[in-house]
């Protein structure tokens, strides 16, 4: 297993962390904007699509995929939010990744809750 140190935003499906108030307040181990932290944070979330579509960091990378996914699951794109977390829960392999309030979470395990939280909003419009 991997340990990753990233800012990543789970917002919706991570008990509710809307804002960086602890150590983690941009990415680590990934260039500037390459996982769309700082635009997540601040709710910019068609900025944060942009940044990461426009960034050099693999498409399989658990981290992509789940701020990918939670950017659109904020942004209506709840299909392909789901379809990315899946993809994150289904990697092969697992990195620990330090969410905005720097709790360390799996990603598989994050991808799984992500997953279940945007099937829950679904369940109860």
């Amino acid at each position: 297993m991997k340990k990753l140190l990233v800012g990543l935003i789970l917002a919706a499906s991570l008990g509710g962390i809307a804002h960086a108030e602890t150590a983690i307040v941009s990415e680590t181990a990934y260039p500037a904007k390459a996982i769309g932290y700082d635009a997540l944070v601040v709710g910019d979330n068609q900025r944060a699509i942009d940044d990461m579509m426009s960034g050099s960091v693999s498409r399989h990378d658990p981290a992509f995929l789940l701020n990918l996914g939670q950017a659109y699951a904020r942004s209506g794109r709840v299909t392909e939010a789901r379809e990315l977390f899946r993809r994150a829960a289904r990697k092969r392999e697992t990195v620990d990744l330090v969410l905005a309030d720097g709790r360390v979470v799996d990603s598989k395990l994050a991808a799984r809750q992500a997953l279940a939280t945007v099937q829950v909003g679904l369940a109860s419009r």
